[in-house]
């Protein structure tokens, strides 16, 4: 086919350029990245599933100790431990209160089981994120052609529809909890690999001078100066990957993943209007907590650089 091509390009430069002139982009420019991509994945499913599946393993083992953790503690014990740790993080009893009025309302729904499951699902997908996200960071703020070569990875994490990721998590795991997981940490990650890199980038060059000129070493000076000054950057960063994991839910039950997300999928299915405001004002009371609680961690850890 390529051979035939360049002969019309040299052959019979009159075809070509009506083929130009034309309003259908030609034929001979087209690039079949799909049928690359296709033999790709065709190549590691042949090759690599071992490793797949002992990945796919370790993600369920981790998801399930959470869920066991979750549904384990009683809801008249969970509910006033999380409220109990909100007033920690603050000192405020309204923001105490207000996560206990929303935790009760989410068990008034009849949804406490599920919202567990589902926060199981985002604390095993943040927990991996980190541990891919804050490394990853660490060595894009240490390398300028580590970061030349992630950036445009991460936007295109960030700007591919998420649809897409199912297809290649289905294929390795199949339906169920671990692609749903595995797309969640894709979708989720970026940011807080963009803010550790930034965190760690913009800590005060003095900072780092004074360091090395008391004979610090490299890696002395990236754990006892630059992250900890990049702390309130990095617990942002957080934050944000703990939102995107959460807004995945719905998504992700469309691979089989239990939980509120579920919930809102069949009322879409069933048209129940109901059912569906039930379960989006669950999800929402969820990332609304987690969103203060986070924020407010990363507000102290700010206090202290200053302090400091």
């Amino acid at each position: 086919m390529n051979n035939l091509n360049s002969t019309v390009v040299f052959r019979y430069p009159k075809l070509v350029l009506e083929e130009l002139i034309m309003q259908n982009f030609p034929e001979f420019f087209r690039i079949p990245l799909k049928d690359w991509i296709d033999s790709l994945m065709s190549w590691l499913l042949s090759n690599v599933q071992p490793v797949f599946d002992v990945i796919g393993w370790i993600i369920l083992k981790v998801m399930k100790g959470f869920e066991f953790i979750f549904t384990i503690i009683p809801w008249f014990i969970f509910i006033p431990l999380i409220a109990f740790i909100g007033w920690q993080m603050t000192k405020k009893w309204k923001f105490a209160a207000g996560i206990a009025v929303m935790l009760l309302l989410i068990g008034s729904f009849g949804y406490w089981e599920m919202a567990m499951q589902t926060l199981s699902l985002v604390s095993a997908a943040v927990l991996f994120s980190l541990l891919i996200g804050i490394p990853t960071g660490i060595a894009m703020a240490q390398s300028n052609r580590v970061e030349a070569i992630i950036k445009p990875m991460l936007d295109a994490m960030q700007t591919m529809p998420s649809f897409v990721y199912l297809i290649p998590a289905l294929m390795f795991f199949g339906l169920g909890r671990v692609p749903a997981i595995i797309a969640t940490i894709i979708y989720a990650v970026p940011p807080v690999i963009r803010l550790t890199n930034v965190g760690i980038r913009t800590v005060d060059p003095e900072a780092v001078e004074a360091a090395k000129a008391f004979g610090a070493r490299r890696k002395q000076v990236l754990w006892d100066v630059q992250l900890p000054l990049a702390k309130s950057s990095i617990m942002v960063g957080i934050n944000q990957t703990t939102m995107m994991a959460l807004s995945m839910v719905v998504i992700s039950s469309m691979i089989g993943a239990k939980g509120l997300g579920m919930e809102v999928l069949l009322a879409i299915s069933r048209i129940e209007v109901g059912k569906g405001f039930e379960a989006g004002i669950s999800i929402v009371f969820l990332a609304i907590i987690i969103d203060r609680i986070t924020h407010y961690i990363a507000e102290r850890q700010e206090k202290k650089i200053k302090e400091h």
